[in-house]
């Protein structure tokens, strides 16, 4: 028997972050886009959907009712699933590219996708700030986005990444979470001053910090965040006369009354508050804590963790924003001190 043309057109990439469900719609909604199937045309069913890329029953049957819901299918019961809507006005295929997928960058791409709607294609990769399979994920892409969204973050620096971004046409690109020298064209940005940012941070919490004499930074020799961030806060320490130390393992740093110290990692956080406790000390009186990056339990912990932080919604509602705009400006997303009771 032969098999219907749309299977030519379907494709499910098993690197992708992207759910399958998702990758099956996008690719059915492109194929009417292409004009591979027209109005009332019948689909494959579920089964044959499932035979075919190995993919189960229930997924195959959830990218229908995700295009059924938005009114791209109907189904006729005992029938199966038609094409009901082909004046779909879809131009956008986004290309959506993370390091990696924390709680924060979790934030960052719910946001996007509510904010950007339901008949954008987004096909999401997540490179584990591996800069060789990020190369591997642009050199391979078909070239058919509209939109290239990266956050480019690895764990050792390389030269070669601007040039790999490059290659990437200007008005197609937005950089996200960081800027990068070396990227050239007019390009879109939305990102965070890493350097002045902690530093107008800390500047903020002067008074708090006034009461100790030290303060230490977890920044571990290998780590995707910013060198940028050990800029800012050199130079608010030296400003302000604090003594300071970068500490790169926590578990085996010496812990004492009238330090403060910032962490960048959350494994980091839980080692240091366990071993302030082990030694007899309380937090906020004899030993200050801020934390990178808010999240609901640090309102909770020890009575409250004081953490400085981007606005990681806005970051994902802007990026959308900036492509359904067509802009192609830099925004910096504001960054905020929330003061309790651990400093």
């Amino acid at each position: 028997m032969k098999q219907p043309v749309i299977f030519k057109h379907l494709f499910i990439d098993y690197y992708s972050a992207t759910p399958k469900y998702l990758q099956l719609a996008n690719c059915i909604i492109k194929a009417i886009n292409d004009g591979v199937v027209k109005e009332n045309d019948v689909l494959p069913s579920i089964n044959e959907l499932s035979f075919e890329f190995e993919i189960s029953r229930d997924t195959a049957e959830k990218g229908y009712k995700h295009l059924k819901k938005s009114g791209v299918l109907g189904s006729v019961p005992g029938k199966g699933y038609y094409v009901k809507n082909t004046d779909l006005n879809h131009k956008l295929k986004i290309f959506l590219l993370f390091n990696k997928l924390s709680p924060h960058k979790k934030i960052i791409y719910d946001a996007f996708v509510e904010a950007i709607g339901d008949m954008a294609a987004i096909d999401f990769y997540i490179y584990n700030n591996d800069f060789l399979f990020f190369k591997k994920l642009i050199s391979q892409q078909k070239g058919d986005y509209t939109h290239y969204v990266i956050i480019p973050h690895f764990m050792e620096a390389s030269e070669n990444v601007s040039e790999i971004i490059n290659t990437i046409p200007k008005d197609k690109l937005i950089l996200l979470d960081k800027l990068l020298p070396g990227v050239t064209g007019n390009y879109a940005a939305v990102y965070e001053n890493f350097e002045q940012d902690i530093y107008d941070a800390l500047v903020q919490a002067n008074e708090q910090l006034s009461k100790y004499n030290t303060i230490k930074i977890i920044f571990p020799e290998y780590t995707y965040h910013p060198k940028e961030i050990l800029e800012g806060f050199y130079r608010y320490c030296q400003q302000f006369a604090f003594n300071y130390k970068v500490v790169q393992n926590i578990e085996e740093e010496p812990i004492q009354k009238g330090e403060v110290f910032i962490n960048l990692m959350e494994n980091d956080l839980v080692i240091l508050i366990e071993r302030i406790l082990a030694a007899g000390l309380t937090v906020g009186k004899d030993v200050g804590v801020i934390s990178y990056n808010e999240t609901a339990l640090k309102k909770i912990i020890l009575n409250g963790i004081t953490t400085i932080s981007t606005d990681f919604q806005m970051m994902g509602e802007k990026t959308a924003k900036m492509i359904l705009d067509q802009s192609t400006e830099h925004v910096a997303i504001p960054f905020s001190l929330t003061l309790r009771a651990s400093l």
